[in-house]
C-alpha cells in the first residue's frame, strides 16, 4: 500500500510550476505509548467535552474560538477557516536561494519528503532538484500546513527532495538571556588540548543506528515482565561510572589514562614530539590532513544523503549576538 500524502500542491519557480506530494519523513509508531487508566479497575480514563453549568456537549456543537479577553471568545467555524485563502495553501513559491549552512540549525523544525505528483511533473522536478544540487543551494518558500503558514527550506535528497519547515524569527528566543551569566573563566592550553584529545578519541562519522533508546528498551522490559505476572522489584541505585575527582585537570588526565583515552593520549604525545622537531612540516601536514579529511567527509555526506551542503552547529549564540548588537 502506497504511503498517504500529507500535502498535495505545486512548487513554482518563476514561470515553472509542477505538482508535488509531501510525505512525513519521521514516525513515532514504534514508540511505546502509555494511557491514563483508572487505578482500581484499569479502565481507560476518557476526557469528556463539558461546559460548566451545562454538562456534556456533542462534537457537532463544538467550534474553535479566539480569547480576546479573559473568558470571552469570538467563534471561528471550520468553514471560515477553510475560506481563508493564501497562495501558500496550494503553492510553494521558491522565492530565495541560500547556502544550507547560512541557516542557523535552531530554525529547523520538521522534515518532509517531496516527490513529483505524477509522471508529467517528473521532468521539472528533476531539473530543479539537480540545479539545487549543482549550485549547492537550498530553496526557501512558504507553505500552509495544519492551518499555519511556515517558511520552508527545500534541498535534494537522493532521488527526491527534502522539505524542512523553519521557525519564524519571533519563535526563536535570544540566547543572550541564557548565556549572559556564564563566567568568563581562563583555562590553560593543556586543559583544552586534553579535552581535544578526548574528543578525537570519540570522533567518527555520524551513524544514527549506533544510538539506542535505552529508556524505551527498559520500559518494554518492564511491561513484558508485568504481562507475564512477574513481580517487579524497584531497581537498585546505579553505581556511578565517574570518579570523585573534583579538579578538572586531574579528571582530564584520568580520562586520558583510561582504556578509551589511552589511544588519544598516545597520539597527542607523538603529535607534540613531531611538532617540536619540525614545526613547519607538522603545520603543513596538519593543514593538508584537515583539507583531505574535510573533502572526504563532504563527499561521504553527499553520497549518503544527497544534501547540498553541510549544516553547521553552534552558530546560534554568535548569530543572535550579532543581531542584538
Amino acid at each position: 500500500m502506497a504511503p498517504r500524502a500529507y500535502w498535495k500542491g505545486h512548487i513554482r519557480l518563476a514561470l515553472v510550476s509542477f505538482p508535488v506530494r509531501l510525505y512525513a519523513a519521521t514516525t513515532s509508531t514504534e514508540r511505546i505509548s502509555l494511557h491514563r487508566i483508572h487505578k482500581e479497575t484499569h479502565e481507560r480514563v476518557r476526557i469528556q467535552n463539558v461546559v460548566p453549568d451545562e454538562g456534556p456537549v456533542d462534537r457537532d456543537d463544538i467550534v474553535m474560538g479566539y480569547e480576546y479577553d479573559r473568558d470571552k471568545y469570538v467563534p471561528v467555524t471550520e468553514e471560515e477557516l477553510d475560506a481563508i485563502e493564501v497562495e501558500s495553501k496550494h503553492t510553494i513559491d521558491l522565492s530565495r536561494f541560500v547556502r544550507l549552512d547560512d541557516i542557523d540549525p535552531i530554525y529547523f523544525d520538521k522534515p518532509y519528503f517531496v516527490a513529483p505528483d505524477g509522471d508529467i511533473a517528473a521532468e521539472a522536478f528533476v531539473t530543479i532538484r539537480d540545479a539545487l544540487r549543482a549550485s549547492k543551494k537550498v530553496a526557501l518558500g512558504q507553505i500552509v500546513l495544519a492551518k499555519r503558514e511556515r517558511v520552508v527550506a527545500i534541498q535534494p535528497c537522493g532521488e527526491g527532495m527534502l522539505l524542512e519547515t523553519l521557525r519564524f524569527a519571533d519563535e526563536v528566543r535570544e540566547s543572550n538571556t541564557y548565556f549572559e551569566d556564564i563566567e568568563d573563566v581562563s583555562v590553560s592550553r593543556d586543559q583544552v588540548e586534553m579535552a581535544e584529545s578526548l574528543i578525537e578519541a570519540r570522533s567518527g562519522a555520524f551513524d544514527p543506528n549506533t544510538f539506542v533508546d535505552h529508556y524505551q528498551q527498559a520500559l518494554k522490559a518492564l511491561i513484558e515482565s508485568k504481562l507475564k505476572g512477574k513481580k517487579v522489584e524497584p531497581p537498585k541505585p546505579a553505581k556511578g561510572k565517574g570518579s570523585n575527582v573534583i579538579n578538572l585537570m586531574d579528571a582530564l588526565k584520568a580520562s586520558l589514562e583510561s582504556k578509551e583515552g589511552s589511544a588519544a593520549n598516545s597520539n597527542r604525545k607523538s603529535t607534540r614530539k613531531a611538532s617540536a622537531k619540525s614545526p613547519s612540516k607538522a603545520s603543513s601536514s596538519k593543514s593538508a590532513g584537515a583539507k583531505s579529511s574535510k573533502a572526504a567527509s563532504a563527499s561521504s555526506a553527499a553520497k549518503a544523503s544527497g544534501t547540498t551542503a553541510r549544516r553547521t552547529t553552534g552558530k546560534t549564540a554568535t548569530t543572535r549576538q550579532k543581531k542584538s548588537a
